[in-house]
C-alpha cells in the first residue's frame, strides 16, 4: 500500500470502529460525570460521549449550547445504550450560575460526581452547516487576521468562553468530587478533570492570537490545579488536539474537497492525515478512567506527532 492507501485505510477502519463497535470492556462502570460542548455532530465531545456510554457510565450529563443537536445526541445514546442514563442542559459553558447548578444536581440526583470532561470551545472559524464557495473562504481568512485586525471584544469573547468555561469548571467540580458515596461505591475521594487545550497553546502557528492564548491558559490551568488539589485524589490533565476534522474545521475540510486537495490535509504530522473526534474521545477515556490513576498535571498532545517537532516543510524524494 502507497502512503495515500495507508491514510485512507486508518481513517476507514477508526470510523467504521466508533460507529459499529457498541459493546464496551466497563472502563467507566458506576461512573457519573459532566461534558461540555455535545453539540457538534462530528465533535469530540459527541464522540467522548458515545464512548463513554459504551464503556459503561451510569449516568452522562450533557451540556451546549445548541439544543437541537444536544437532544438528537441524547436520543441516540439513550437507543444504543440504555444502560447509560443521560442528562442534557442547554447553558453556556462559561455560565458559572449553569456549571455550579449542575453540579449540585449531579450530587443531588447521583450523589457523586466522577468526572468532569470540560471540552466546550470556539475558534475564530464558525462553519456552517451548508457553507460552500465564498463563504467557507470568508470562514477562512478569519484564521489568518493579523491581530490588528481583531477586534478587543473578540479576544474577549474567545478567552471568555475557552478559559472562564474552564476556570469555572474546575470551581464547582473539584469540591464535588470529593463527596462520597458509599452506598453507589465511593468510598475514596476523587475523581478527573479534563480540560480541552490544543497544540496551540503547546507552539505558536496552530492558531490566531486569542484562540492560542486562550489554549495555553487551559493548559496552565490544568497544570496549577493539580497542585492546588494536592493530596485530594483529584487528576486534572489537559488534551491537545492537532488536527482534528470536527464542525471546527468543516470549512476547511470542505474547501480541501472542493479543491481535489483532500489528501493534503494533515500532512505535516508524520502519520501525514488528519485525526478524528473519536481518536482523541479515547485518550480522553483514558484519563477518565482509574487506568490514568497516576497521570496528573499533565498536557497531552493527540496530533499525529506534530508536536514532537520544529515545523518544517516535507522534502520530495
Amino acid at each position: 500500500m502507497n502512503k495515500q492507501q495507508i491514510r485512507d485505510a486508518v481513517l476507514d477502519q477508526v470510523t467504521k470502529r466508533a460507529k459499529e463497535t457498541t459493546i464496551g470492556t466497563g472502563h467507566l462502570a458506576g461512573k457519573v460525570g459532566i461534558i461540555t460542548g455535545c453539540g457538534p455532530e462530528m465533535g469530540i465531545g459527541t464522540a467522548t460521549a458515545r464512548l463513554f456510554a459504551r464503556e459503561g457510565a451510569a449516568h452522562l450529563y450533557l451540556v451546549d449550547y445548541n439544543q437541537e443537536q444536544l437532544s438528537s445526541l441524547v436520543s441516540t445514546l439513550q437507543k444504543t445504550f440504555p444502560n447509560t442514563k443521560v442528562t442534557y442542559l442547554k447553558a453556556d459553558a462559561a455560565d458559572a450560575g449553569a456549571i455550579s447548578g449542575l453540579v449540585e444536581q449531579v450530587l443531588a440526583e447521583e450523589g457523586h460526581l466522577d468526572f468532569f470532561f470540560a471540552n466546550a470551545g470556539v475558534s475564530q472559524i464558525r462553519p456552517r452547516q451548508e457553507a460552500k464557495g465564498e463563504e467557507m473562504i470568508a470562514e477562512l481568512k478569519r484564521t489568518v487576521r493579523l491581530m490588528t485586525h481583531i477586534p478587543e471584544d473578540e479576544f474577549n469573547e474567545v478567552m471568555r468562553i475557552n478559559a472562564l468555561g474552564v476556570f469555572i469548571a474546575l470551581k464547582y467540580a473539584a469540591p464535588a468530587l470529593t463527596r462520597l458515596c458509599p452506598e453507589k461505591g465511593k468510598t475514596i475521594p476523587g475523581g478527573s478533570l479534563i480540560l480541552t487545550a490544543s497544540v496551540a497553546g503547546i507552539k505558536a502557528n496552530a492558531g490566531p492570537i486569542p484562540y492560542s492564548a486562550s489554549k495555553a491558559a487551559v493548559i496552565s490551568m490544568a497544570q496549577t490545579a493539580a497542585y492546588e488539589l494536592a493530596g485530594q485524589n483529584i487528576r486534572v490533565n489537559a488534551i491537545c488536539p492537532g488536527l482534528i476534522q470536527t464542525d471546527m474545521t468543516k470549512a476547511a475540510f470542505g474547501l480541501a474537497k472542493m479543491a481535489g486537495k483532500e489528501s493534503k490535509m494533515g500532512v505535516l504530522n508524520p502519520l501525514i492525515r488528519q485525526g478524528l473526534g473519536e481518536e482523541v474521545a479515547q485518550v480522553v477515556l483514558f484519563l477518565a478512567s482509574d487506568n490514568a490513576s497516576y497521570v496528573n498535571g499533565q498536557a497531552i498532545p493527540v496530533d499525529g506527532g506534530l508536536s514532537s517537532s520544529h515545523p518544517y516543510v516535507r522534502a520530495k524524494m
